[in-house]
């Protein structure tokens, strides 16, 4: 999703996340694509004639619900004024209330951040989310081979993932410390061997590199002169040899070295947004161990920071899950505030105590918002860039491990 920061793409997957738990009691949820350059009318026009339809369905509940949600359609198509540039999305259906015991109709609209092609209208018991869901899938893809005499890894970098898909084992025999003849016959036996393995890596290779349409290009690793001799011979296909962008020493096979080989190619790579995640990591390290270095970390200390206004780069972790919520007490004006990771289950929990002030009043929970797009929201109020981190990459599970997910890096010391 190019152009998007990564916030956005962090809360267009929280909306999705979102959508995926809805499920209506019949065929009554509905899911609307419409393209850019669509008439909003014939939208309009196109729902009333699904109303129409919608009369001959025959449980009434559902007939009823799936008559409201158009109407709700309408309306909101009404209320606007054209069709943005990818696109528009909306959803809309009846669903059970918190609680459980109600329904409410839900209605949400999305702007996809890659252009809708295809006009939809889909009427089910989920929301239709296969297009949506398709534009999170990285599309770039790097394939990485690691060779060697004995051994060789095959795997591939898609966006912040590395994936080992194939490891073979070769027959190549040691080197044998007789003399003369014999020591001749078995170097010659042992290049063979070795060109035969070579050949059986080249068409495993072969077979799924060019399973890949957007296989941007290959880095080939390996100790010493195996990789080159690999690199320069004529064991993969033409056009896989076009896209080797680099040919690197590494020490190592399996899912450590495809990871090696990421890491000493980052020369090659450094417009990727793995490289952009593991500078940003390093750069956040570097200023810890200083001790006094301009970084900070935990929720407290982060917030205390964006408040002086001393944030220069903001660091979560998409799997942080915790949410920030607000509570009040309905008699005296009480205030609290919590950072919970079960919303729903904590709010449950919390409505209708009596206040820890007054005793006469009740608690409610008047505000919920998830904490990245809480804190991003006020690193944005100073100015100050907010980065995402995956939990794809060792960096990005090191920061949530270590540091909770939640960090910074300084413009001052505050």
């Amino acid at each position: 999703m190019e152009g998007l920061s990564s916030k956005d793409i962090y809360i267009f997957k929280k909306q999705l996340e979102k959508l995926r738990r809805y499920r209506g009691k019949g065929t009554e949820l509905i899911s609307l694509y419409i393209p850019p350059g669509r008439k909003i009318s014939d939208v309009i026009q196109h729902m009333r004639n699904e109303q129409g339809s919608a009369s001959n369905i025959k449980s009434k509940s559902t007939r009823k619900n799936v008559i409201s949600a158009l109407e709700v359609i309408i309306q909101r198509l009404k209320m606007i004024s054209g069709i943005p540039e990818t696109g528009l999305v909306l959803f809309c259906g009846s669903v059970p209330t918190k609680s459980g015991t109600s329904e409410k109709i839900e209605t949400i609209l999305l702007t996809p951040p890659e252009p809708i092609t295809t006009y939809k209208y889909h009427c089910n018991s989920q929301f239709y989310l296969a297009p949506l869901e398709e534009m999170l899938v990285e599309k770039e893809t790097y394939g990485l081979l690691i060779v060697e005499r004995k051994e060789a890894t095959i795997g591939v970098l898609t966006g912040k993932r590395i994936e080992m898909l194939k490891h073979l084992t070769s027959g190549v025999p040691g080197k044998t410390s007789a003399g003369g003849q014999s020591q001749r016959r078995f170097e010659r036996l042992r290049d063979i061997a070795a060109h035969e393995f070579y050949v059986r890596i080249g068409e495993r290779a072969n077979e799924i590199f060019l399973s890949y349409p957007n296989l941007r290009g290959l880095i080939i690793g390996g100790p010493g002169p195996t990789k080159e001799k690999f690199a320069e011979g004529n064991y993969l296909h033409h056009e896989l040899k076009k896209k080797i962008i680099g040919v690197v020493d590494s020490s190592y096979t399996g899912e450590f070295g495809l990871r090696e080989i990421v890491e000493r190619s980052k020369d090659m790579l450094q417009n990727l947004d793995i490289m952009k995640e593991k500078n940003i990591v390093q750069r956040f390290l570097r200023e810890i161990v200083k001790g006094d270095g301009l970084a900070t970390y935990g929720e407290n200390e982060v917030v205390q920071a964006l408040i002086n206004g001393s944030v220069d780069t903001l660091l979560l972790s998409e799997g942080l899950n915790k949410y920030k919520m607000w509570i009040k007490c309905s008699l005296c004006g009480y205030t609290e505030e919590r950072t919970v990771e079960n919303p729903e289950g904590t709010e449950a929990k919390i409505t209708g105590t009596s206040c820890p002030k007054c005793g006469d009043g009740k608690l409610e929970v008047v505000q919920t918002k998830d904490l990245v797009e809480e804190l991003s929201n006020m690193a944005e109020q100073i100015g100050a860039k907010t980065e995402i981190l995956s939990t794809d990459t060792d960096e990005g599970k090191q920061f949530k491990v270590a540091f909770g997910g939640i960090g910074a890096i300084l413009r001052f010391s505050s």
